[in-house]
């Protein structure tokens, strides 16, 4: 069963500095479920919980400024994120989407709560460290 979330926020900040906060592998202090980011490549990162887990992200597409595409997959899903990014000098709106689909059919009620409590908290976030 594939699950579909999506979250959209607008910041009274430039596109350029929302693109490169949301995009940077290295600044990655501003979030408050992240404990480390190893870069494997060009295209491939591992983000890694504070509870411990481990995901690997392949990034499948990106235009600066604009999109931001990647693959997902840890021990319970596997997924793709699209992050659409319009904006100006002046604001900007993020409009992410998530399909995530399960590899433990238990975890299917958890999984739709647990996805917009994660994409509240990485806005809340990003709002405070912008």
């Amino acid at each position: 069963m594939l699950v579909r979330a999506n979250k959209k926020a607008t910041f009274p900040y430039s596109l350029q500095r929302v693109w490169e906060v949301v995009t940077s592998l290295t600044n990655y202090s501003w979030r408050s479920d992240i404990e480390k980011i190893e870069v494997v490549s060009d295209t491939q990162f591992i983000e890694t919980t504070k509870d411990g887990y481990r995901t690997v992200f392949t990034i499948t597409k990106q235009e600066p400024c604009r999109l931001w595409e990647f693959d997902m997959e840890n021990e319970n899903i596997k997924g793709h994120w699209v992050g659409v990014f319009s904006g100006n000098d002046e604001s900007t709106t993020i409009d992410f989407t998530e399909y995530i689909e399960l590899k433990k059919w238990f975890l299917l009620p958890f999984l739709k709560i647990y996805l917009r409590k994660q994409q509240a908290q990485y806005i809340k976030d990003l709002r405070k460290v912008l």
